[in-house]
């Protein structure tokens, strides 16, 4: 198969396997809802995926590095279509079982996340695209997929109804264990590592995390990143919105806004991206995505400021995830990237549930405009701060590999 064919199938089948994933966020909540009317009850759906994908995604990782990478992720996609195909029955089955399967499709969408994002080194090595520009395109598909896939959730419910929208995201993950299983053929590696005990192999993991303090810098400032972008979206901005315009659609607005200008950031660094600095723009942009959005709310009443600003913190974060992807990439060891990879994926996840907690208490605490103010100086302190110390230890960010024609 022509090596470019099968990156694009190889990335292809991840972002549809992301689409459905999309889908279900709109409709298994749904479901609970339609079903017990219950909100503590969608939370704690909610928390039985969030859990399990954070724990696969790191301690899974030494099996499928035993099983075989690809091996693997035909497997989980598999295993999660029929997960997906039992929750779809789930109103007969009841709610336990309902927790208990959707833990399940977590579990196994969290390794199947990481041993995808493994394939794509090698299938972008063989096709000659940089990981630089791959990463970074990867990441606004992606993020085109979040925005597609929730609205195409919410219009499959009304078109179709939610057991077949649920049954949708099931085929989701089957074409996508079709398309990998048939489509994608990575050669056979040369040196075959030695097959270590499960502890072992995970002990390794995280001790060449803590032996690289470069990557280790950049995870750390991505999770305090990711903290304070989920205490906006889940307290700050709602809060403000419906003390400052009291309609609810300035909230979808941002959002949208947010979204719209990290696409177009995603377009320009996935062609400028192999010639810039990657550490200079790597703290540029989380400079810019966090702390002005939470300034712009705490000093402004004007929507049009905050729109302008929020758009320009989008811009700004385009550059983060596909500059800490081509690190990983770049500085780990082929024979540890899977579990390296995963273990990384979920301390960068770590600082989400973190921040929907922060967001509340420094609300409750402060108010909610001193919150901001206060807030956007600790999440500047926060990113910044370690990168800093990081370059002065003489341990800069990886830069973007050299540029090769695309």
């Amino acid at each position: 198969m022509n090596p470019r064919r099968e990156l694009y199938t190889l990335v292809g089948a991840d972002l549809l396997s992301n689409l459905g994933t999309r889908i279900s966020v709109v409709a298994i909540p749904w479901l609970v809802l339609e079903t017990t009317g219950s909100p503590t009850r969608m939370g704690l759906v909610a928390a039985a995926e969030t859990l399990p994908y954070m724990l696969s995604s790191a301690l899974a990782t030494p099996w499928a590095d035993r099983f075989g990478v690809r091996r693997t992720s035909v497997f989980v996609d598999a295993a999660s279509a029929a997960a997906m195909a039992v929750v779809a029955l789930a109103p007969w089955l009841g709610f336990g079982t309902l927790l208990v399967l959707v833990a399940i499709a977590g579990g196994l969408r969290g390794i199947g996340d990481r041993v995808k994002h493994v394939l794509f080194k090698p299938a972008a090595e063989r096709a000659g695209v940089p990981l630089i520009r791959l990463t970074s395109a990867y990441d606004g598909l992606a993020r085109g997929m979040t925005l597609f896939g929730a609205v195409l959730g919410g219009l499959l419910i009304d078109w179709v109804g939610l057991t077949t929208a649920i049954w949708i995201d099931a085929a989701t993950f089957a074409v996508c264990a079709l398309l990998i299983g048939v489509l994608v053929r990575p050669p056979a590696p040369t040196q075959v590592a030695p097959r270590e005990p499960y502890l072992r192999a995970l002990r390794g993991g995280f001790a060449y995390l803590r032996t690289d303090r470069t990557l280790l810098t950049m995870l750390i400032v991505v999770s305090v990143s990711n903290m304070f972008a989920n205490a906006s979206v889940a307290v700050w901005i709602p809060l403000w919105v419906n003390e400052v315009l009291g309609d609810p659609a300035g909230f979808g607005l941002l959002l949208g806004l947010f979204s719209a200008g990290a696409l177009l950031g995603n377009l320009l660094f996935t062609m400028l991206g192999t010639r810039l600095p990657g550490g200079v723009v790597f703290a540029v942009g989380l400079v810019i995505s966090g702390p002005p959005r939470l300034l712009a709310l705490g000093l402004s009443e004007n929507l049009l400021v905050a729109l302008v600003v929020t758009f320009l913190s989008g811009i700004g974060i385009a550059a983060v995830n596909p500059l800490l992807g081509t690190a990983l990439y770049q500085r780990v060891p082929a024979a540890l990237q899977t579990r390296v990879l995963g273990i990384s994926g979920s301390v960068a996840f770590l600082g989400l549930p973190v921040g929907a907690l922060l967001g509340g208490w420094s609300v409750a605490l402060l108010g909610l405009t001193p919150a901001l103010l206060v807030m956007a100086a600790v999440c500047l302190v926060l990113t910044v701060g370690p990168l800093l110390l990081n370059r002065s230890s003489r341990h800069p960010v990886a830069e973007p590999a050299t540029p090769t024609p695309v």
